[in-house]
């Protein structure tokens, strides 16, 4: 009886400690038994689920899959697939689910013990704490916005209203135009924050896999850079309060004829657009920026965005990727800027099985790299880097 009740007290004591290490863990975790029960879950997936787990608990591994399986389409990715993968294959197959229109990425393992096969799901918790600062500094633009405008509206109104008889219509122009450009850079942030937050969103409910997924293709790259730099001016790439000068003339492209990638050509314009902008803000007017790209051995190409800028010290590295983490130099500081567009030049590039990174000295300048797959005919959707790569 004695041995007995200090197995059963073993026992207890390593459930103790498993259930420990789960409820330490980011991700929320599920697990089965054979017949299909619920039988342990964690603290992540307690807060993540809440009063779906009563339904679980009663209904085990059926209502698993009716939850986890909500709004999916494709019969290849519903759980009861990768369960069987993970099963056959005694690996841990990845599969999606969507909540609160998040798609989480989560994972399917099949472990043995004691005889029984047993079933764990874990689920991804993002912290979106990003979207909560990004939609209240939206509200606060979008605020100043509204009562700047109104307020050089009433100003225009009024002059032109209150003109006096011997004003030129040269000299009341001038005065209008003041007021006009203060409307213009306040309508530019506010576009350029909107497209960050429709950025921003599209990553965080996954969207974004399927766009790229549908938009990556052959990019012959010399094509391509010529196009992307002939209609840079097209649509405003600095905000008007800076004084940039013609920065078109700057940039210098050296791009090998006959290299092509696996990309997403407005994703790839997008990103270019963002690292451009970077290079022209922070380097002194009349200094030049080059691109440069070349094939490297690993089936991949690098581009570089090369300027002879500020340069970044090396106690800001780490936060250049950050959202919301601007450089704290004084030139850079005195920039207009959100600290949100490399943050999400690096998902989008990482999306499109690339990576992204910098070097820099301080009063020297700056490169900014892209590598990107080369394109493959007999493989489009394997252009993934290798671990070494990335």
């Amino acid at each position: 009886m004695n041995r007995f009740n200090e197995w059963g007290s073993e026992v207890a004591t390593n459930r103790l400690e498993s259930q420990v290490i789960l409820d330490g863990m980011s991700q929320g975790v599920l697990i089965f038994d054979e017949a299909g029960a619920l039988i342990q879950e964690n603290a992540a997936a307690r807060a993540l689920l809440g009063a779906n787990l009563k339904l679980l608990r009663s209904e085990g591994w059926s209502a698993a899959e009716v939850m986890l399986n909500a709004r999916m389409t494709d019969p290849d990715q519903l759980v009861e697939q990768a369960r069987k993968r993970a099963v056959q294959t005694g690996t841990p197959q990845r599969f999606h689910i969507y909540r609160t229109g998040e798609r989480i990425p989560c994972w399917v393992s099949a472990m043995n013990a004691h005889g029984q096969t047993y079933i764990m799901i874990s689920i991804e918790t993002r912290d979106w704490s990003t979207v909560a600062d990004v939609i209240e500094k939206y509200l606060e633009e979008v605020r100043e916005v509204v009562s700047s405008t109104r307020g050089h509206a009433d100003l225009i109104k009024q002059t032109v209203t209150h003109a006096k008889p011997d004003e030129t219509a040269e000299k009341l122009s001038r005065r209008i135009s003041g007021f006009t450009n203060i409307i213009d850079i306040h309508m530019y942030r506010l576009y350029a924050l909107t497209d960050l937050i429709e950025r921003l969103e599209l990553i965080r409910t996954g969207k974004i896999t399927d766009l790229i997924e549908q938009t990556t293709r052959r990019v012959v790259l010399a094509d391509f850079m010529e196009d992307f730099l002939e209609v840079l001016d097209e649509t405003p790439l600095i905000d008007p309060e800076s004084d940039t000068g013609d920065y078109r003339s700057r940039i210098r492209a050296v791009i090998p004829q006959k290299i092509a990638i696996a990309a997403s050509p407005g994703y790839l314009t997008q990103v270019l657009r963002d690292i451009l902008r970077n290079a022209i803000m922070y380097s002194m007017r009349a200094t030049p920026i080059k691109i440069v790209a070349y094939a490297n051995r690993s089936n991949t190409v690098q581009i570089d965005v090369i300027d002879e800028g500020y340069g970044i010290r090396a106690a800001e590295n780490e936060r250049i990727f950050l959202p919301f983490m601007r450089s704290r130099q004084p030139q850079i500081m005195g920039e207009f800027g959100y600290g949100l567009s490399l943050y999400l030049c690096k998902h989008e590039v990482e999306l499109m099985n690339g990576r992204v990174w910098f070097e820099s000295e301080e009063k020297v300048g700056t490169t900014f790299s892209l590598k990107l797959p080369v394109w493959r005919e007999t493989a489009r959707l394997d252009a993934s880097l290798s671990s070494s790569e990335r």
